[in-house]
């Protein structure tokens, strides 16, 4: 039994990584599940964004993480990349809302300097660091899964401090 259960997303249409991460505390981090949900670029958008509900439903359903920590959307070049992902994002924040998680959005440089210790690391580095960090014999593929491990581990390091934070702020207004 982990004292928090933390569900990583790296939203995408296409391919939607995720990782389930059990921790009882930063040193004591476990993986669960690590993969990727993938949809048919040939299927109409409805469709698409359907299948990715039913698929992180099970995953909540599955696990019942205490806590979602998703990717925050970061638009680029191609506009209609970015609205895909932002419409898998929405899945998915709203599903874990409905849930009853914590609900947290991390920027990609959030993730790398936290995971990494430098905003700008790279794929390989993320995936090497997920790897290590969570005792892995190999680093999860593709690279959609290393992300959402990356992004649930950024959680675990970042959300101790933010309980704490909120914790005082309570007891000073009381």
């Amino acid at each position: 039994m982990f004292a928090q259960v933390v569900l990583g997303i790296d939203p995408g249409l296409t391919r939607c990584g995720y990782a389930v991460l059990g921790m009882n505390s930063s040193q004591d981090i476990k993986a669960l599940a690590i993969g990727v949900l993938r949809t048919p670029p040939s299927s109409a958008l409805h469709d698409r964004l359907a299948e990715i509900h039913q698929e992180v439903e099970g995953l909540l359903s599955d696990f019942k993480p205490n806590a979602v920590a998703i990717e925050q959307v970061f638009f680029q070049n191609n506009v209609r990349t970015a609205m895909g992902v932002g419409q898998a994002s929405g899945i998915v924040l709203a599903l874990a809302a409905r849930a009853g998680c914590d609900v947290a959005q991390y920027t990609p440089s959030q993730v790398k300097n936290t995971v990494a210790g430098w905003g700008g690391a790279t794929k390989e580095q993320i995936g090497l660091m997920v790897q290590q960090r969570l005792r892995l014999e190999s680093v999860p593929q593709p690279a959609d899964a290393a992300d959402a491990a990356a992004i649930a581990l950024c959680h675990c390091s970042i959300a101790p401090f933010i309980a704490s934070r909120d914790a005082a702020i309570a007891r000073s207004i009381r």
